[in-house]
């Protein structure tokens, strides 16, 4: 039975944007992810890739001239790429940006400065990102961020985000580490040990993570991510949710969305 025919109208989905990860390491591509802290509201305790909402700072008019201007024209589709960048920052301490003029990722000593003279600032939110961004004379490297997914909770959900989801290639110098609020962990993970340890029921994995995890199975390195990464058509990915002959809710995914299907040890550990 598909429960989307409701008589009420459907949330709005609010913008959101997600950053993947990659790097290459001795066992093959990892991707970065981070644990939701268990008070959270949304995907409470599931393992995610860092991300967030989109907010009106991360459409700050002095950003384009920071690297961002690199982006889509489109204002909503580069706040999104700015909130990716943001929210990775926020939760992981990962920040995909150059010194203004550079060509290298900054490099962990730089991040320990930035972090010790912004932290208060950037949690209480407003604009201290732009600042931070324009004080310390960085640039957004969102040239680097190739666009990997865009998701929408399905309809009849009671909290709903419209989600862009970003590829780029890890910066080299940084050292993940979590925020302690929102997350609780961050980790480098391979993509099938990451859809293994859902499925043996040791870490809680959403839906469309568990979906973009199993297109970064299969590859080998950053380079074949990213190339499979450009070939790969964009589709607009909405769920339609359908109730198992057991009684449980699952998500749908449409016949040609471009995904494998989830073997039903999965779909049984699924978090929504």
């Amino acid at each position: 039975m598909d429960t989307n025919t409701g008589a009420t109208a459907p949330v709005e989905a609010r913008l959101a944007a997600t950053l993947v990860l990659v790097r290459d390491s001795a066992s093959g591509l990892e991707v970065l992810m981070i644990q939701r802290h268990h008070e959270t509201a949304f995907a409470s305790g599931a393992a995610v890739f860092p991300g967030g909402k989109v907010t009106e700072w991360d459409a700050d008019p002095r950003l384009p001239a920071r690297g961002a201007g690199q982006g889509p024209r489109d204002q909503e589709q580069r706040a999104a790429r700015i909130a990716a960048i943001r929210e990775t920052y926020e939760e992981c301490g990962v920040l995909l940006a150059r010194e203004v003029g550079g060509t290298d990722m900054l490099r962990r000593e730089r991040l320990d400065g930035l972090h010790l003279r912004w932290q208060e600032r950037i949690a209480g939110g407003a604009s201290g990102f732009a600042d931070m961004v324009c004080g310390e004379h960085l640039e957004l490297a969102v040239d680097l961020m190739l666009p990997f997914a865009h998701w929408v909770t399905p309809a009849a959900a009671p909290k709903r985000f419209d989600t862009h989801f970003f590829m780029a290639p890890a910066p080299a110098e940084q050292v993940a580490h979590h925020d302690g609020s929102e997350a609780v962990d961050a980790f480098w993970v391979r993509p099938a040990d990451a859809l293994d340890d859902c499925a043996r029921g040791t870490r809680t994995i959403m839906f469309p993570t568990l979906c973009n995890l199993t297109l970064l199975a299969d590859r080998a390195d950053v380079a074949s991510a990213l190339s499979a990464t450009r070939r790969r058509p964009l589709q607009r990915i909405q769920p339609t949710l359908t109730r198992r002959a057991d009684g449980k809710l699952l998500p749908t995914l449409a016949p040609d969305a471009g995904y494998p299907a989830l073997p039903e040890q999965l779909l049984d550990r699924v978090a929504r």
